[in-house]
């Protein structure tokens, strides 16, 4: 197994002109946003979002059964949208003056594709089967079929899940092709092979005709994917096919070479081009997953717990190489060379649910309002619909202002934050969340107090675990919606903490990071740490702990800890 390290792009640095522009495509969960940078000062000429239709209608998915998938089409219709509106705001010079593209999207999120690597959902007898979708990183229907990759890798010389933190999680690529595979006949049948969503955007992008021709990434491969360079690449058909016949063969659809993402996977091919309104001579970075992209984006340091906060988390962290020597860190979603900035080791960690959780409390305190004002004498048809919303999306706001108000002690509610599962430290989709130490004196505020605190906890666990293991931790960075919006949970993360945390200043730090990798794809810096310098634009705040609250909060997290493992033991 090879991990390619050279440079695909052909562009001279003679012809790069301070006019040069870069497009970075972040596919988030519910949306796609595209912008277009200079790609010398950094400076944002157009941005564009699109929310994918078939997800916002709720198609697909049920909550219930944690099953959450998206339909290719909704990831074509984004990026054809955002890319033309973003053109049509820089205009022609901008349009003319574009070097490179690169991607970020969310992850694991594989999907099953035929030999000539079309996704099987845009076949039209799959294209309403759910099983024939991308299944969102979210997605836990996987959940047997984690527990028994690990099962068979502990057993096995060597252990392949070693470098993936020694869990293998159900949001990650082979325990959701393994249930697919075992669930759906017809899509076992019609698939070749299976592609993460940052490796089939780049192939769709550059006219791929073969599924062979796929060009893996090594973020996706390593981190969800079983990739590591000490194993030789992925596992061999051996290890899969003892562990189910079904998964005879599938390793080798994988390729033997995974690629960095300063590395070009082609350029737009004329069908593409044409559809965007650009240039055949425009390239086409390797991508990788959003979190990965996103720590570049916000400037990641070594030593530097980057926290992407959105809807979930993923906390990023790179070192040198030479540092980490023989040291593996337990209980991490991987760690992989080259991950996140070529040349470094990078660590990924995460919760998985950060937003998620504010979102579902605010759901939860909603549901009188769009079940009952439709209903309610003196309000007509329209205002039964906006009332709802308008209040809706004020709530999260107004709950920040109370609960940062609110006194509290080492009495007062608490919450663990386990509502879609735990990520890590040590991945185990079956736990779930729990709110204690409710009396009738708690109200909205207090509840979504101890939330809050709960998810803050879930990230002092995970420093803990690198601290544990021998990573050292010397600053924290926030980028993201969260870290941007929310001045009541960015305090609260810096007091249970008890670190300073920067805050990056981009609102698109993923998107950004894309513009970052594309300008090194395009040649016009020779490596991710010179683009990054060059565009990056630096940080916009800094939350520092409140010593006063040092001793509570360690108290708390006490109580946190010892009520976690209260829960792991009633499963």
């Amino acid at each position: 197994m090879t991990l390619k390290t050279f440079h695909c792009s052909t562009i001279k640095q003679s012809q790069m002109t301070n006019q040069d522009y870069c497009i970075g495509v972040d596919f988030g969960t519910d949306s796609v946003r595209s912008i277009i940078v200079n790609a010398h000062n950094g400076d944002e000429v157009a941005s564009s979002s699109f929310i994918y239709p078939r997800w916002n209608d709720g198609l697909y998915c049920n909550a219930s059964q944690n099953q959450f998938r998206q339909h290719p089409l909704d990831y074509i219709e984004g990026i054809v949208h955002t890319i033309k509106e973003c053109l049509r705001q820089g205009g022609t010079f901008v349009a003319t003056n574009i070097r490179a593209i690169s991607i970020a999207t969310t992850g694991s999120t594989p999907i099953a594709v035929n030999d000539k690597g079309i996704p099987l959902a845009l076949l039209p007898e799959f294209e309403s089967d759910a099983d024939a979708m991308f299944i969102l990183w979210k997605d836990h229907t996987a959940v047997k079929e984690a527990s028994e990759i690990n099962a068979h890798a502990n057993k096995h010389n060597p252990d392949y899940t070693l470098y993936s933190g020694g869990i293998y999680s159900s949001e990650w690529f082979w325990s959701k092709l393994l249930h697919i595979l075992r669930k759906n006949e017809l899509v076992r049948n019609a698939a070749y092979t299976w592609v993460e969503h940052c490796d089939w955007m780049p192939f769709l992008l550059t006219g791929g005709k073969k599924a062979t021709e796929i060009k893996r990434s090594v973020c996706a491969a390593g981190h969800k994917g079983l990739w590591a360079e000490e194993h030789g690449g992925f596992p061999p058909d051996h290890f899969f096919s003892t562990l189910d016949p079904l998964l005879t063969g599938y390793s080798a659809t994988l390729g033997k070479e995974v690629y960095t993402s300063d590395k070009a996977a082609g350029r737009l091919n004329g069908e593409w081009a044409e559809r965007l309104g650009l240039s055949t001579d425009v390239l086409v970075g390797i991508g990788a997953i959003d979190a990965h992209m996103g720590a570049v984006g916000g400037q990641i340091e070594p030593y530097y717990l980057s926290k992407v906060i959105g809807t979930s988390t993923c906390d990023m962290l790179v070192a040198p190489k030479k540092d980490i020597n023989e040291t593996v860190v337990k209980g991490i979603c991987g760690q992989v060379d080259g991950s996140i900035i070529p040349g470094m080791i990078g660590m990924e960690a995460g919760q998985s649910a950060f937003g998620d959780a504010y979102a579902w409390f605010r759901n939860l305190l909603s549901w009188p309002l769009q079940h009952l004002v439709s209903g309610s004498a003196g309000i007509d048809a329209a205002n039964s619909k906006i009332i709802p919303e308008n209040i809706s999306q004020q709530l999260l706001a107004e709950l920040d202002k109370y609960a940062a108000a609110l006194e509290f002690n080492d009495q007062s509610e608490l919450s663990v934050d386990w509502f879609n599962g735990r990520r890590t430290p040590d991945a185990n989709q079956l736990l779930k969340g729990a709110i204690t130490g409710i009396n009738l004196g708690s109200n909205a505020p207090s509840i979504y107090r101890s939330i809050v605190e709960a998810t803050c906890f879930g990230s002092k666990s995970i420093s803990n675990r690198f601290k544990a293991e021998g990573i050292a931790i010397k600053g924290l960075i926030g980028v993201g919606g969260i870290a941007k919006k929310s001045p009541f949970v960015m305090q609260t993360l810096a007091n249970v903490m008890n670190m300073p945390i920067r805050v990056h200043q981009s609102e698109q730090t993923c998107a950004l990071g894309a513009v970052m990798f594309a300008a090194t794809v395009a040649g016009i810096y020779s490596n991710v740490n010179e683009a990054m310098n060059a565009i990056g634009k630096g940080f916009d705040k800094t939350y520092h702990p409140d010593d006063r609250l040092a001793h509570l909060y360690d108290l708390r997290y006490e109580k946190y800890e010892r009520l976690g493992k209260y829960l792991e033991t009633t499963i």
